[in-house]
């Protein structure tokens, strides 16, 4: 009986510990599909993601399947997406932009985090199992709920293979 009173106990601290935790970093290391959620040098959660078909180095070009690296800003949440729930990052930057036209290409853009395509049904666990996006990276939908509820509007993203 004791025991299942500190197990209660420590639960219950550790979920409002993470009820009343904010973000102030994203860390996503692509090499290891790996997403970290910081807050003050601390990890507060981490996912494994899914990235695009051609994951290895920086977005070059639209249509490259890549998704970029460096340090981005989250910028604004859309909650009509063609997935469940996004997040934009702040690709292209002016850089970006400019190394993209000195190659002649355009930059591509409207790289997020999200969740699963809607309608995607039993077939979204599957899905993380490998690269699939164009660029983006994709969390469960449980995962996306959970990423959204923790990291605000204007949170710092770095971004590294």
């Amino acid at each position: 009986m004791r025991i299942a009173l500190i197990i209660g106990l420590v639960a219950t601290i550790f979920c409002a510990r993470l009820a009343l935790a904010e973000a102030d970093l994203v860390l996503v290391d692509k090499s290891d599909r790996q997403l970290y959620i910081m807050e003050k040098g601390k990890i507060l959660r981490q996912f494994s993601i899914a990235l695009g078909g051609n994951p290895k180095g920086h977005k070059l070009q639209e249509g490259d399947q890549k998704t970029p690296e460096g340090v981005y800003v989250l910028d604004y949440i859309n909650e009509n997406s063609a997935y469940h729930r996004s997040m934009h990052i702040s690709y292209p930057t002016d850089q970006d932009r400019f190394a993209a036209k000195i190659r002649g290409v355009e930059p591509g853009g409207m790289i997020m985090i999200h969740g699963q395509k809607n309608g995607a049904g039993i077939f979204s666990a599957l899905t993380q199992l490998f690269d699939w996006t164009e660029g983006c990276i994709a969390l469960t939908n449980d995962e996306m709920d959970e990423f959204l509820a923790l990291v605000p509007v204007g949170t710092t993203i770095h971004i590294r293979w």
